[in-house]
């Protein structure tokens, strides 16, 4: 039976008016803030009326030059990542030290915890009716290697390696930041500074917090909502945020309204003004198309003839995610965001829209730096770090893991002869996404990139392209259409 949200039917209007296209005008002058408030000053977003939203040079770039690097709007690391990497929950640095790396993540692992932060045990087969819909936005959900240790080392060896006891040779060549704890007491989220630790806490985590401070209206709902996008897919812990965001703004806004107001009647602002709620709403304006259940691709193992119930199984798993949220984080004055249709679009954004957050672990910088040095030096140095690069097995060089909506990397029209791609650099230790050009591109030419593996064959990649609604028709496509 299908779910019936009363939110949608009580704010129909309210609704209507956040999914409304913002105008070509208020899409331009967005861009154009956000271009300059970034220092993006080679590029720029334009509309045409075929292709929606473009991003075009506007000076000349050189092959291997930095185009753009694009703060994201709203990210998060994979949970099963959290284990193999120690990242501020901001910026997605590495923090604490080369041995604290490896220490907790030898650690956990002795305990037997799971990537979803539980004990491992043998379950049983799932209900054939739930097994696809888990994480098939990402079918890898940023999963660790396979590969488990088999020179387990002393559990004390490990806590010395975390608690800072015990440093490894040649360690101080990778300094990180120190970690810094979330202010509101939660064992979850760690950060590289206290400004990380504030922005982040003022922009998302003090609705989505699990400690003593946090504001949400239950924790023991969030922890259900957790726990739910854990199990099922974890694309809902990026709409929590994006809601959370929102709210979070509105009510700055709002107050920031009633400053300047305080000496008129306080009738003039209304306690649920919706114009206030599309002004904070405008960065997930801009991004949204279609509804998840809409937008989703078909997996490769349901056939065409259960599509409709496949859909059907997306939005009720939606449903009931959004009625965790509801519970934790609802905001009167907010209340048409935890409308279904909302849900749905904001999921249907980062479905079509993700890129995934990759971070390269210094980790794996480290040893191999042990295997570049010469002798001496290096026989003395792997007589102490064998031990440990032989515990964690191929896992040594895993990087950390998640997806994000980045506002400008997304306008970014997609070609099967891209002149760009996104690529971190030596340099690139965070979580902003990096375009690079992949040969010069002049200015006023078109900024492309490629959503697809480009050397598939063209119906492979056109059946692929599908699934974001299009058809391409560069000129490699038209080249080799038959």
């Amino acid at each position: 039976m299908e779910s019936i949200c009363p939110i949608d039917q009580r704010c129909s209007h309210q609704i209507s008016a956040l999914l409304q296209p913002p105008s070509p005008l208020h899409v331009q002058e967005y861009f154009e803030q956000l271009i300059s408030k970034r220092q993006c000053h080679g590029i720029k977003v334009k509309q045409d009326g075929v292709f929606g939203k473009g991003v075009f040079a506007e000076t000349d770039f050189e092959e291997e030059q930095l185009i753009l690097k694009d703060q994201m709007l709203v990210g998060a690391q994979h949970p099963s990542n959290k284990i193999d990497c120690l990242v501020c929950g901001y910026c997605f640095k590495f923090i604490g030290s080369i041995e604290q790396q490896i220490g907790r993540k030898l650690y956990l692992k002795t305990l037997g915890v799971s990537p979803h932060y539980g004990c491992e045990n043998d379950s049983s087969d799932e209900d054939q009716d739930n097994h696809y819909v888990k994480n098939h936005h990402n079918p890898e959900n940023g999963a660790s290697s396979s590969s488990t240790s088999t020179n387990p080392l002393p559990k004390m060896a490990l806590q010395s390696l975390m608690n800072g006891e015990l440093s490894l040779p040649y360690s101080s060549r990778f300094p990180l930041p120190s970690v810094v704890s979330c202010p509101g007491g939660c064992e979850e989220a760690f950060y590289c500074s206290k400004s990380c630790a504030e922005a982040d806490w003022e922009s998302f985590h003090s609705l989505l917090c699990t400690g003593e401070k946090s504001e949400s209206l239950s924790r023991e709902a969030l922890l259900k909502f957790i726990q739910h996008a854990n199990e099922t897919n974890d694309i809902f812990l990026l709409a929590a945020k994006a809601i959370s965001f929102t709210i979070l703004r509105y009510r700055k806004v709002k107050a920031s309204h009633l400053r300047k107001q305080e000496n008129t009647a306080p009738s003039i602002l209304g306690t649920s003004d919706l114009s206030l709620l599309l002004e904070t709403w405008k960065p997930i304006s801009i991004g949204h198309k279609r509804r998840w259940w809409d937008c989703i691709a078909l997996p490769g193992d349901i056939d065409g003839s259960d599509e409709a119930a496949f859909r059907m199984q997306i939005r009720e798993l939606a449903f009931v995610s959004l009625q965790f949220l509801k519970e934790a984080i609802f905001d009167k004055e907010c209340e048409p965001l935890f409308s279904l249709d909302i849900y749905g679009h904001i999921i249907g954004m980062f479905e079509l829209n993700n890129l995934d957050l990759v971070v390269a672990s210094p980790v794996e910088d480290y040893f191999l730096y042990i295997d570049d040095l010469t002798y001496p030096e290096k026989k003395e140095a792997e007589r102490i770090t064998q031990p440990y690069l032989d515990a964690l097995g191929d896992d040594y060089s895993v990087c950390c893991q998640g997806t994000a909506f980045f506002p400008l990397q997304s306008c970014m029209n997609h070609s099967c002869c891209p002149n760009a791609k996104a690529f971190k650099r030596e340099e690139d230790r965070d979580g902003q996404a990096t375009i690079i050009a992949l040969r010069p591109i002049c200015k006023g030419e078109e900024v492309t990139i490629s959503y697809i593996d480009e050397d598939l064959p063209f119906e492979e990649r056109q059946a692929v392209l599908a699934d974001y609604g299009f058809r391409c028709r560069c000129t490699r496509c038209l080249e080799e259409e038959p």
